[in-house]
Order: structure tokens, then C-alpha cells, then sequence
């Protein structure tokens, strides 16, 4: 498989949870952005407060964060971990809203998982708060956008998202 081999599989192929005992504690850190795109109306009303169901910014914001905390529970091989900190952080851009969540730990393994699930659901968080004004949005570009720490190091989205 090249240079990195899938180490979520083992020797048969089967699906397995990466043993990462013997790896050393480090502080981590990992952001994911993802873009919401909308009506003009509909950015305004975000912006402006005027959302029927609520403040969509902060519901977004706390579900984001809850979803990082979660993410062990959601994705099947993810290891369960004691996240440090946690944000959401909303900016409008163009025809939508820019969406970059943050996620930290000291642990054995990162936070990759757990800064793009926080970034999806919020995500999905603000679609669900004004949908019943506008069902075309849609979410695009869910990525990394840099980890620090662990054997790896440093590693930084070139093109941005």
C-alpha cells in the first residue's frame, strides 16, 4: 500500500481499533473547516439574529462541540479520548458561512476525527436551524485544515479550504 499501510486493518483485512499502547502522551491539536452555502436572505437572518427556531450561531456552536466529545460514539474505530478544548468559530463568507472548529488534547492519538465531526455537525447544526426557510443549502469542502503534535508532527492544508 506505499508508504503508509492502513492500520486499521489487520493481516486478513479485517477491521480492527489500532493498538496505541505504547505510544507516548503529547499535546495535539487538530482544525476542520467546512463551508455552508445559502440564499442571501437566508445569511442575513443567521447573521442578523432573526433565526425563528433560535440563535443559530450558538446552538451550532454547542453542538459542534458536543459532536467532538462524542466522536469515539460515532465513528466505529475512533479511540475514546479526554479532549482539552474544544470551539466553533463562524465566519460569513461569499454566499454562506465558513466553519472552522478547533480540538485539543494530551493524549496518544489525535484529534483529526474529532475537529471534522465537530465541524460537520455544526454544519448540518445550522441547515437544521433554517431549513424550513431554505432547503437548497448545501455543505461543502469538510477538511483538514492542520494537526500539531504526535510522530507526525506538524501538517498544514497547502490550499486552504
Amino acid at each position: 500500500m506505499g508508504d503508509q499501510d492502513l492500520s486499521h486493518l489487520d493481516e486478513n483485512g479485517a477491521a480492527r481499533m489500532v493498538d496505541v499502547a505504547g505510544k507516548a502522551a503529547t499535546h495535539r491539536t487538530a482544525v476542520a473547516g467546512a463551508v455552508i452555502h445559502m440564499r442571501r436572505e437566508t445569511l442575513a437572518m443567521i447573521v442578523e439574529g432573526q433565526v425563528p427556531k433560535g440563535d443559530a450561531f450558538a446552538v451550532a456552536r454547542v453542538a459542534g462541540i458536543m459532536a467532538a466529545k462524542k466522536t469515539a460514539d460515532l465513528i466505529p474505530l475512533c479511540h475514546p479520548l479526554a479532549i482539552t478544548h474544544a470551539s466553533v468559530d463562524f465566519e460569513p463568507v461569499g454566499d454562506g458561512i465558513r466553519i472552522r472548529a478547533t480540538v485539543e488534547t494530551n493524549d496518544v492519538t489525535g484529534v483529526e476525527m474529532e475537529a471534522l465531526t465537530a465541524a460537520g455537525v455544526a454544519a448540518l447544526t445550522l441547515y437544521d436551524m433554517c431549513k424550513a426557510v431554505d432547503r437548497g443549502m448545501t455543505v461543502d469542502g469538510l477538511g483538514l485544515l492542520l494537526k500539531e503534535g504526535g510522530k507526525s508532527g506538524r501538517w498544514i492544508r497547502e490550499e486552504g479550504l
